[in-house]
């Protein structure tokens, strides 16, 4: 089994997405775990509120979100990823 990360207080910055993707490099999530359930508030670039939870098993996530854009469109999805630690420390998840 994979080591347990947490993402309790921790902040994630937006990287990466997909072309119909919102998320951006000024997209910040900040989350709160408890146990292996995951909840975080984001917002950044064209999205105004975003709500995500989920859980964490190990290293493996599974979430539901959903957000507002500053053009007042709503949108939800699914994602299943995986967090892994980086050398300086930082933690990435990519969806898988």
């Amino acid at each position: 089994m994979a080591e347990q990360i947490s993402l309790d207080r921790r902040t994630l910055v937006g990287v990466a997405n997909d072309e119909d993707g919102e998320v951006s490099g000024d997209t910040e999530s900040r989350f709160e775990q408890a146990g292996n359930r995951l909840s975080a508030r984001y917002s950044g670039g064209p999205i105004v509120e975003g709500h995500l939870v989920g859980t964490i098993d190990g290293a493996q996530w599974d979430i539901r979100y959903v957000q507002i854009n500053e053009i007042g469109e709503s949108a939800g999805g699914h994602s299943v990823g995986e967090a892994s630690f980086l050398e300086d420390g930082r933690i990435r998840v990519e969806d898988t």
